[in-house]
């Protein structure tokens, strides 16, 4: 795919150390170039801004996973996500797929499915589409040559979770919609509750397991994460095994041991759009306001990481630039990716054009390509 040699004039253009000012903004080889170059394009009355880097995304499940069955043509599914990727602005995705007791579409096979997908359509999409693997803590008998699965799989980025509902297996009692869930997962419903009784039994095993995988898998190198951590000693835990990013924290205990650390915090956008958490968790807003946050991320929602970035500005919470960064160059600084985040000479074309009115997507161009256009911008660029 060839990348587009244009220069883009009359647009309110988001420059590092500068903010929201009219300038030219110039493309080719799919990098910003420092001097004008190839054909004008008039993009008077919008903005032009980083592409949105999306940290750990899961709306993908129902593009793969629509009502009870899975696509039968996966790669179809990992195409349609793309689409509503480039049209909500995000031009680099963390797609995060569950390894987990649960089973169905978050279950290890699905999970080899998914990753495949993503690894064979890669040279058919624009946004740049990066794996995330989602690894339930307590499944010991999956240690063993996962590893190797994650460098087959061309995973970069793993995270650590427990969804066990300790408090009920504890006491020897059912959590709620344990049908269903066993169910979807192909199971009878007292083996499935029978199966959480005995990885829960087996809870003292997981710390040193925890240690010894990700002692391999820093040695790899794969960038880890957990995922809700809830204590300062939670946090420090992770840290310990190089697992630097820490996922939703879920208090602001959790969230400043991160930051005193040196760790990196990632917060929900849907948080910030609901103006607070939906299980009750810390609020996005008040972290953001005491600077514990490094990145936004969709969760759940692809559009909500331009709408929090605006609703901050907005807000006066943050400046226009620095909302901004949340959702561009704080996330490329996460992940360790230096080629992208700003639009300054060197980086990937990498950009989302607003409507500066409205604020709707009008355009979103990954490494100087087209993966999204609409509208009345389209007339302007076929000129």
């Amino acid at each position: 795919m060839t990348a587009l040699n244009l220069t883009l004039t009359g647009a309110k253009v988001l420059l590092p150390d500068v903010g929201l000012t009219i300038s030219n903004l110039s493309l080719a080889e799919g990098v910003i170039q420092p001097d004008c170059t190839g054909r004008s394009i008039d993009l008077s009355g919008y903005l032009l801004l980083p592409g949105i880097i999306d940290l750990h995304g899961d709306g993908f499940e129902r593009h793969i996973a629509p009502r009870r069955g899975a696509m039968k043509q996966m790669d179809e599914g990992i195409l349609s996500v793309e689409a509503e990727l480039a049209a909500n602005g995000i031009t680099t995705a963390v797609l995060a797929q569950f390894y987990s007791w649960e089973g169905g579409v978050r279950g290890p096979e699905f999970a080899g499915q998914v990753f495949d997908a993503i690894a064979s359509v890669k040279g058919q999409v624009v946004t740049d589409l990066l794996p995330q693997l989602r690894f339930e803590t307590h499944m010991l008998d999956d240690y063993k040559g996962l590893p190797e699965r994650i460098a087959a799989w061309q995973v970069p980025y793993v995270v650590f979770n427990d969804h066990l509902p300790h408090d009920r297996l504890v006491e020897g009692r059912k959590p709620p919609r344990l049908t269903g869930q066993a169910l979807k997962a192909g199971r009878n419903p007292d083996k499935h509750f029978e199966m959480l009784l005995s990885m829960h039994a087996r809870s003292s095993e997981v710390p040193q397991a925890l240690d010894d995988l990700c002692a391999t898998l820093e040695g790899q190198g794969v960038r880890m994460g957990s995922h809700d951590d809830a204590t300062s000693t939670t946090r420090a835990d992770w840290r310990n095994r190089g697992a630097r990013i820490s996922e939703f924290p879920e208090t602001l205990e959790a969230a400043e041991a991160a930051r005193a650390a040196g760790d990196r915090v990632i917060l929900g956008s849907p948080n910030v759009v609901r103006g607070g958490s939906h299980k009750g968790n810390a609020s996005a807003l008040d972290l953001i306001a005491m600077g514990l946050c490094d990145a936004l991320a969709s969760d759940y929602h692809y559009p909500s990481p331009r709408r929090a970035a605006l609703m901050l500005a907005k807000s006066g919470l943050l400046d226009f630039a620095g909302a901004w960064t949340l959702v561009s160059s704080g996330p490329a600084q996460v992940l360790g990716l230096q080629d992208r985040g700003t639009l300054a000479p060197g980086q990937r074309a990498d950009l989302v054009i607003l409507d500066a009115k409205t604020h709707r997507v009008a355009a979103t161009m990954a490494a100087g390509r087209i993966s999204y256009m609409a509208g009345d911008i389209a007339a302007r660029f076929l000129a």
